[in-house]
């Protein structure tokens, strides 16, 4: 008998995290991106996590984050999760000058 082969489509979060209001290469950005990475990571269901320089010059942003959930469960896991809220309230709000954030799902899912 042929097994069902379940193939989980991720759902990818990313958000241009830039203009910080910390100086470029600052201890307190380094902090900010350590901390952050630390943080998110440690969460259940975050999965393939990266930050990343932005090098564009057409984007004024400096930093992108990046982060695959399996499914929506996994993603609101981590959405309403105590240290991802705890993170926003505390670091996020008051260290990040402007952001986007962009939720993409594979195309046909849904």
């Amino acid at each position: 008998m042929a097994r069902k082969l379940h193939v989980h489509r991720p759902i990818a979060r990313c958000l241009g995290a830039s203009l910080t209001k910390h100086p470029p290469h600052s201890l307190e950005e380094k902090r900010f991106l350590a901390d952050a990475k630390r943080i998110l990571t440690a969460i259940k269901g975050v999965t393939h996590f990266e930050q990343l320089r932005q090098v564009s010059p057409k984007n004024d942003y400096r930093f992108g984050f990046s982060m695959e959930f399996a499914d929506q469960r996994a993603y609101s896991g981590y959405n309403d999760h105590p240290d991802h809220v705890a993170f926003v309230r505390d670091r996020w709000i008051p260290e990040v000058e402007a952001f986007m954030e962009i939720d993409y799902v594979p195309l046909g899912w849904g």
